[in-house]
């Protein structure tokens, strides 16, 4: 996964949190339910591209001469 793509994942899922959170305490349920749309896509990017490493064997979990 490109450092780009990481951050801009890991950004989508905090703003996401943040408007979760801001929902629940002010009781807006609107705010509430697309800051948790907002969190589960940043999770499914950050999973996808994790899923597209290991097929192309760019995951840190494996070492390429271990394999011939």
């Amino acid at each position: 996964m490109s450092f780009a793509k990481k951050v801009r994942n890991k950004t989508q899922e905090m703003r996401g949190r943040i408007k979760r959170n801001t929902g629940e305490v002010t009781g807006d349920r609107g705010l509430q339910a697309r800051g948790t749309a907002d969190e589960v896509k940043g999770n499914l990017k950050q999973t996808g591209e994790r899923v597209k490493d290991a097929f192309l064997g760019r995951g840190s979990r494996r070492n390429r001469r271990d394999y011939p």
